[in-house]
């Protein structure tokens, strides 16, 4: 895709160029299952600061559920973290991933899905389902084990 961007006091047309290259399909990990998913997210998360505050995650997926990437895409406190959605999206677009998979950890312990994780499911699923991105799951993580939104019926 090219896009033209003129510079109207220098008339000096720019262009925008997307180039990709996808990884060699053997290189990467595949998905199953949110087993799957939980081991790599906790090889990526600092396990040192995992009880410390809450991290958000994508894991970027072709559409074989292969992994593209994952990224932390906001770092939060204690109590929470917030996240920018559109930070998310771009991550999926500059990847070229069909599938994302996102993941958070409670600094607390507690495995329970909270009502203001289920709204941000919710419109994540919204916005990717426009984009013909599939959410493949949300996994919220502690130190000592992980949930997973597919697992609990919830996705």
């Amino acid at each position: 895709m090219k896009t033209k961007n003129l510079d109207t006091q220098n008339f000096i047309p720019y262009e925008i160029e997307i180039i990709y290259k996808r990884p060699l399909y053997n290189s990467t990990k595949l998905i199953s299952n949110a087993e799957d998913a939980q081991k790599i997210i906790r090889e990526f998360i600092d396990s040192h600061k995992i009880d410390l505050k809450e991290f958000f995650l994508v894991m970027l997926l072709t559409n074989s559920n292969r992994v593209l990437g994952i990224s932390q895409v906001a770092v939060g406190s204690s109590k929470g973290v917030i996240t920018n959605i559109k930070e998310i999206f771009q991550l999926v677009l500059k990847s070229n991933a069909t599938a994302i998979i996102v993941a958070h950890n409670h600094p607390s312990g507690k495995l329970s899905i909270s009502e203001s994780d289920r709204k941000q499911t919710k419109r994540l699923k919204e916005i990717a389902e426009i984009m013909e991105v599939t959410v493949l799951d949300h996994i919220i993580i502690t130190s000592e084990s992980y949930t997973s939104f597919v697992n609990e019926g919830e996705l």
